[in-house]
């Protein structure tokens, strides 16, 4: 498992045993929503806004 940056804000998903960072939205607006199936979690949409 990789270490946790704690001091940096962030959203993480931990699938399988693994965990990973979710992408940040690039212009630093936006959202990100995970999607789940069979309780798991199937894949994360990522949508941004410019402002």
């Amino acid at each position: 498992m990789s270490n946790l940056d704690l001091t940096k804000d962030g959203v993480y998903i931990v699938k399988d045993g693994e965990c990973k960072r979710v992408t940040d939205p690039n212009s630093g607006f936006g959202k990100q929503t995970i999607v789940w199936q069979n309780g798991k979690v199937n894949h994360c949409e990522i949508t941004f806004t410019e402002k």
